[in-house]
This record gives C-alpha cells, structure tokens and sequence, in this order.
C-alpha cells in the first residue's frame, strides 16, 4: 500500500471548548444523558463504527463557537454506547487545500485493517471525496496524498450537490454511494466500485427519488448522509432530504438489491419530529443495527450563541424488520443502565377533561413508559415538564380519529426565541392492541418511540424551573391507564 501524506491533529473537543471559553454547564436546557460535545458546534455522526470492542463516534464540529462553519471531525468513544469519552480531533482542514474549507460528512470501514475514512473535502464551491487512514487505536490519521480520490461528479449527469459518502464491501470489491440529485427529477445515491478504496469507477445511480412523488413520502431535490445495509433478508437506504437550500427530513427505503441496482417496497420518515437529522448506523460484533442522529437546535441563532452550544447527538437506536416490511425502531436497551428511582402506576381510569397530576414523578431527566387502553378517548397521554399554573407544557399523546402520535409543543415554552410547534406521526392501532408511548426526557430533548414503529423528535425550551410537573390525560370520552413506570435518569 502506497503511504499517505501524515498530518497529525492532537487538540482535544475539550481543548477547543476551553479556548472558546464557552461556559454551557449551567444551562437548564443542556441535555444530560445524550451525547455531546462540551461546547460549541455539532452536527451529523459520521464514521460510526465498533472497532476492537469500542464504539467509536465522529462527528461535524466547529471548534469555534455555536454556530456552523469551519468543519472538522470530532472523535469521542464508548464501550457501553452510553458513556463516551472525549479524543483528539480526527480530521480538521488542511490550508490551501482540497479540504481548506471544511472536512464535511462521511463513514469509517476496516480496510484489511487499516481504519480507514471516506470523507468529503470542501474547497470553495467544489466537494470532493476524500481518504484518510488511522492507526490502531483511530487516534491519529493520515490523509492520502493523492486525495481526492473522485476528480469531479459524472459528466453526464445534471447534479445538484454531489456530498457525502456510504461504502460497503462485496467479495473483493468495494462499493461507495455518494448522496446527489438530479435537477428536475430528484434525490439520489450515486454507485462507484473500487478495488482498493483509492481508484473508483463510476458505474449509475443506486436509486433515483422522484421529485413530484408525494407517497409515501416526499423526498425533495437532493439527498445527504445516505447510509445503505442489509437488514434481514432486504437491503434498507437511509437519506437525508435537503430542498432549496433547506434541510428537511431522513427518510428510508426498505427493498431489494440485485444486480447493483436498489428497488424499495416501503418507505417512510425516520422520525417525524423537526429536530432529528443526518443519521447513520452501525453493525456491532452482536450483529445489532444501531443508528444515531443529530438533533437540531430549536431556538433562535442568538440564544444558542449565548448558551456556548449547539447540537446534540440523538439516543442509540436499534433497527430491526417488522412483518409488513417497515422499520422497527426503539430504544438501546443499554439506557437502562442509567435508570433510578422509579415510579409505578397502573390500572387507573382516565375521565375526559380531567388531568391526573402526577406529584411524586415529577423531573427534566426522565424515562418514561406508558401504556393506553384509548377506549372512546379521541386523544390519550401525558403532560410533560407542566408549570404549576399550566402556562408551560408539552403534550404527548395518541389521536384516535387520526391515527398518530402527536408531540405537542405549542405551549412548550413562553421564551419568544423558542420555536415552538406541533409533530404528528402516523400509527396504526389494530383493534384491542393498546398505545406504548416510550418517552425520553432530557431537559430540552424530547424523544419517543411509539409501538417501536413511530418516531418523533423535538427539542423543547422551557422558563419556569418549576415546570417539571407530569399529568396524564384524555380527551373526547374515557380511556384507561394500563401501566406507567417513570425513571429518574442519571447524568453521563
């Protein structure tokens, strides 16, 4: 193997954190238990890969503030996929270079084992994959001399972008799909193949979105971050879609894949929310399809610059099929480990109009799993972090008439620079079959996993510190509390 031109990068994300002399600590809104950096900016997980027994996370940071620009990799680990430790930045740019401006979005993979990084390098107007290589421990890494290692997207092609970078091997041969769209048709993967990760052919388009299709699921005019693996006995293709200039939504494709061409058969968002973005997965040595994604701030620029921080890194999720075809998502079962005190109900009546306030499972940093029975309720679920005059709340719940689950934050939060807003995701609920919201509560962070099939992320701002109340409720006629376990959750 021909070596690559070294650059070393030994600052640490905590270095960075201190000479920005950012202080986010005491910030209510800062989550506890979710991953992130102690300060600054992140967004998209990149690399992800379980390596000698260590689940290694990269991911788009700037060194420089709460605010996108300047893009490198930062690096943390885990052995549990719960406590991380803070490592050197990875990739950072190199002046007046092919990456001069930025280390943008990209995976990890075991060559022979050399760790190796497919990224991509960002010099003015041009995005170009890149390579770099690492030693044992993935501390330190080498860029390749002859980077980068695609000299300009298909000629033939009319693109939008060309960023970004998903590769799997086949035999002898490696494969890497390159997010991309075509103007006036839509989103899609673009398929090169390579013998030794350096030299790659351009062969067609994995599988082209089509920009006029509203079903299952729109899916824009370019897609980012795509992620592509097998799941079971199909192949799943996970994009992210960016319109006009806008980050939208992930979405994924359940099908098959022969012939080095991908065909779906279902397909839908990711999470429904309008925080989670840019995921990507990993397979561990116990065969588990973990993904993570970036949860976005939702509060105006000015807050988070005043807070010292920007971004969070999404709970750890395990992907599974369901019989129909679809998704099935919930949670690591890891987070149990940081669970503490509990609370416990179950068999309780809920009567329409009149919410149950519960005193003793009051918090910010919780985990909470309650089953409905929705009997002839319209809407059935919980009040979260609920000031005691009821100015502040955020409602989660199942609609009956409409089949979804809805996260309600319109009422989230009275500070003018929250942007608050209602996510509905659909769920079906066959007859007798009861609701099962799984509900992570993280100061600002609000995730739940609805019957393991549906999704919604967001991000709540709170301004009283006594709106920590908890209540649950139903409306349109009575439903039924089946049971409820609420756990104190411990910091990371």
């Amino acid at each position: 193997m021909q070596p690559d031109n070294a650059t070393n990068f030994i600052p640490t994300v905590a270095d960075h954190a201190s000479a920005a002399q950012a202080r986010p600590d005491g910030d209510p809104h800062r989550p506890r238990f979710h991953f992130l950096p102690p300060a600054n900016w992140m967004n998209d997980p990149n690399g992800l890969i379980q390596w000698q027994g260590t689940y290694h996370m990269f991911y788009q940071y700037n060194p420089n503030g709460p605010f996108w620009g300047t893009i490198e990799w930062g690096h943390a680990i885990s052995t549990d996929l719960i406590h991380w430790t803070h490592l050197p930045i990875a990739l950072a740019p190199t002046p007046a270079s092919y990456d001069s401006d930025g280390c943008f979005s990209g995976c990890v993979v075991d060559h022979d084992g050399v760790p190796t990084i497919i990224y991509t390098g960002v010099q003015r107007e041009e995005q170009l994959p890149c390579v770099a290589t690492g030693d044992a421990e993935l501390r330190t890494w080498q860029k390749y001399s002859g980077n980068p290692i695609i000299a300009a997207p298909p000629e033939d092609l009319d693109l939008v972008a060309f960023r970004d970078h998903t590769v799997w091997k086949e035999g002898d041969t490696w494969y890497q799909g390159i997010g991309s769209g075509i103007l006036h048709i839509g989103g899609t993967v673009l398929l090169y193949r390579s013998s030794d990760l350096r030299h790659w052919e351009y062969l067609h388009p994995l599988y082209v979105g089509d920009q006029s299709q509203l079903q299952p699921v729109w899916t824009g005019s370019m897609w980012e971050c795509p992620d592509f693996f097998p799941l079971g006995d199909r192949h799943v293709l996970v994009v992210s879609v960016w319109n006009n200039h806008r980050t939208l939504y992930p979405v994924y494709f359940v099908g098959t894949y022969a012939d080095h061409r991908f065909t779906p058969e279902a397909g839908q968002r990711i999470d429904f929310g309008d925080s989670f973005y840019a995921p990507q997965t990993l397979r561990d040595t116990a065969g588990r399809r973990i993904m993570w994604g970036w949860l976005r701030e939702e509060r105006d620029v000015e807050a988070q610059l005043a807070a010292g921080w920007s971004g969070v890194m999404s709970l750890p999720r395990i992907l599974a099929l369901r019989p129909d075809g679809t998704l099935d998502i919930r949670p690591a079962p890891e987070l149990a480990r940081l669970r503490g005190r509990r609370y416990h109900l179950q068999d309780r009546d809920l009567a329409p109009e009149s919410p149950v306030d519960l005193p003793e499972a009051r918090g910010d940093c919780l985990e909470i799993v309650a089953e409905f029975a929705v009997g002839d309720a319209t809407q059935v679920g919980l009040l979260l972090r609920r000031a005691p005059q009821q100015e502040e709340e955020t409602r989660v719940y199942y609609d009956s008439p409409g089949r979804q689950v809805v996260v309600d934050g319109r009422r989230a939060s009275l500070s003018t620079a929250a942007h608050s807003g209602e996510a509905r995701g659909p769920l079906a609920v066959a007859q007798g079959e009861t609701v099962r919201l799984h509900i992570f509560l993280d100061c600002s962070v609000v995730e739940v996993f609805a019957n393991e099939q549906t999704c919604i992320t967001e991000r709540i701002y709170p301004t009283h510190p006594d709106s920590l109340g908890i209540a649950l409720f139903a409306r349109g006629g009575p439903a039924r509390l089946t049971t409820l376990d609420v756990w104190d959750m411990a910091a990371i």
